[in-house]
């Protein structure tokens, strides 16, 4: 190899080393802040599921035993494990299909041609970047479980009959669900509707030519050219669901209330292990390691379905 190609290659090499070393700088900070809050937290807590501590005495590494009191004790008067589990499970069953079925049919109205289209698209996104607080007091006030509630004044009316949603299980969970369906549609028809105005519009065209009808060109070519944006939303409706608290804690004041175990959820499990006077850090390791689990579980099933939609 001659000088002046080998001096060229030594230089190209060491642009490339540059603009490297100029990449990594820029990306750095955020990796640090992901090592420092999220990594490094995620792996102490992993190992911690495995021991027995109360934060001022030294850790004792115990094994499998917190996962094995969670499991073994479901069923008993004393657990509340098992509640929050069944709580969390049967609020993402069903929150997530409806919440996903509500946003879409909000943005295919909203996407189409109607008079003030901008003036009801802010009004279907305001609940969700409305204070928490401040909107579920109004819920509660809309279903008191009396005849003073809105809704069961309207109930009493129409049928003569009102119903205890804070008591009964079924209840709790038609408010947490319909809160958490009028809170967030609105965030998510923005994800829709950004899908639908990437559909092509030759497509709807042809179908037309063709003889399909609308709900026909809605199942074959609307889902299917939206099913990256319907991938995103289901993904983030589950991992959001799973680690509910804040709609549960201000509708029902938390499982600490005379509701107890129906109001339970698994995120409010580990923070009760943990900081509610009980500083069981272990178990409340051990907890989130199960939550983490179910996330990660239904992700890798959505992921893989996903895929092989995609590959069709």
């Amino acid at each position: 190899m001659d000088q002046p190609t080998k001096t060229k290659r030594l230089a190209g090499s060491r642009l490339a080393r540059h603009k490297s070393l100029v990449a990594y700088s820029f990306i750095l900070p955020n990796y640090l802040g992901f090592a420092v809050f999220t990594l490094i937290p995620v792996v102490c807590s992993v190992l911690l599921s495995f021991m027995k501590w109360n934060g001022s005495a030294a850790p004792e590494w115990i094994g499998l035993d917190n996962y094995i009191g969670l499991f073994a004790n479901i069923g008993k008067l004393s657990d509340s494990f098992g509640p929050a589990l069944r709580n969390t499970i049967v609020y993402t069953a069903l929150s997530v299909p409806l919440t996903m079925a509500c946003s879409l049919g909000l943005a295919l109205l909203l996407n189409s041609q109607i008079r003030g289209r901008d003036f009801f698209r802010t009004i279907a996104f305001f609940p969700y970047i409305a204070s928490l607080i401040a909107v579920s007091t109004v819920f509660k006030l809309l279903f008191i479980p009396n005849d003073n509630g809105l809704i069961n004044g309207i109930l009493k009316a129409v049928s003569g009959f009102t119903v205890k949603w804070t008591t009964e299980q079924w209840g709790i969970y038609f408010m947490a669900i319909l809160f958490s369906i009028w809170k967030n549609m609105g965030y998510y028809m923005v994800i829709y509707l950004a899908g639908l105005q990437g559909v092509n519009k030759e497509l709807y065209e042809s179908a037309a030519l063709d003889g399909a009808s609308k709900w026909q060109r809605f199942v074959y070519v609307t889902i299917p050219e939206i099913s990256l944006a319907n991938f995103f939303v289901m993904i983030m409706l589950i991992v959001n669901s799973f680690k509910v608290y804040d709609v549960f804690y201000q509708l029902f004041a938390g499982p600490d209330n005379v509701l107890g175990k129906k109001t339970t959820i698994l995120v409010y499990e580990i923070f009760a292990a943990g900081l509610r006077g009980n500083n069981n850090f272990g178990k409340a390791s051990a907890i989130s390691m199960v939550l983490f689990a179910l996330v990660l579980a239904v992700t890798l099933i959505q992921f893989r379905g996903e895929r092989r939609f995609t590959n069709r």
